[in-house]
């Protein structure tokens, strides 16, 4: 089995023990902040995943949100999301899914995101996105002023810091969207659906596998150090070099 082939199974097989579990119920538990839940379907699929990584790539490091941490006997890492969107998942929210990536030589090679509603699987590797096993077309280039930005905001994000910055940056979009699932938000992005998305201070799971996805779809994706965060922001290249402007204007941290 090739690394895209697997990494397609990884996030169906995690995706779909998490909706079998959502069935049933499952109690959710606190983690950094209320808006921060893990549920034991988190940590079931991030199991699962594993011991399937365990079987088909046993000297690939792991690393995992729910806690997983393998050490690499070779230079590949895979980063876990089992539920990204775990709020959602718990309240029944449909903006969830379980989402998986693969570096080799800390080179970003594959990215996989299964999404429950709608019942989709993105891979990207090679270069290309595909959904469901099709290529996908390239995201349109779009103005930021004409584009809808998705991001993702908890009620402490008002009043941090960089507030002022993020609703700066949301202003100067046509509309805004928040789903509360970064990968999620990301899949319409390599889907041409939303123009921009950014995230402050993400981790790896919560960035790599959409990543992916929106570059193999012809977009662009980048970081950037400014007013003390780190910007993650993938979309259209207009968009995201107009958003890339914004950030670092005035920034003596810009980078």
């Amino acid at each position: 089995m090739d690394d895209h082939a697997l990494a397609a199974a990884l996030v169906t097989d995690a995706a779909r023990l998490a909706a079998e579990m959502r069935t049933t119920g499952t109690e959710a538990e606190r983690k950094t902040s209320a808006a921060d839940l893990v549920t034991a379907a988190d940590r079931a699929a991030e199991d699962l995943v594993r011991r399937l990584l365990r079987e088909h790539r046993p000297d690939d490091g792991v690393l995992g949100e729910e806690g997983a941490q393998v050490e690499a006997a070779t230079g590949r890492r895979w980063t876990v999301d089992p539920i990204d969107g775990t709020f959602n998942y718990v309240a029944g929210l449909p903006a969830w899914c379980s989402a998986v990536s693969l570096e080799v030589d800390g080179v970003l090679r594959v990215g996989a995101v299964r999404r429950h509603l709608p019942d989709e699987t993105w891979v990207a590797s090679d270069g290309r996105t595909t959904r469901d096993g099709e290529p996908v077309p390239d995201v349109p280039d779009v103005a930021l002023g004409t584009s809808s930005v998705a991001t993702f905001l908890n009620a402490s994000h008002l009043r941090d810091d960089a507030a002022p910055t993020v609703f700066a940056l949301l202003g100067a979009a046509a509309t805004i969207r928040i789903s509360g699932s970064g990968s999620c938000d990301l899949v319409d992005v390599a889907a041409g659906r939303i123009g921009l998305w950014v995230q402050t201070d993400c981790a790896d799971w919560d960035w790599l596998p959409g990543r992916a996805l929106v570059e193999g779809a012809g977009g662009a994706a980048t970081v950037v150090t400014a007013h003390g965060h780190d910007w993650h922001l993938a979309g259209a290249p207009t968009a995201v070099r107009q958003a890339v402007a914004l950030l670092t204007a005035g920034s003596d941290g810009a980078a």
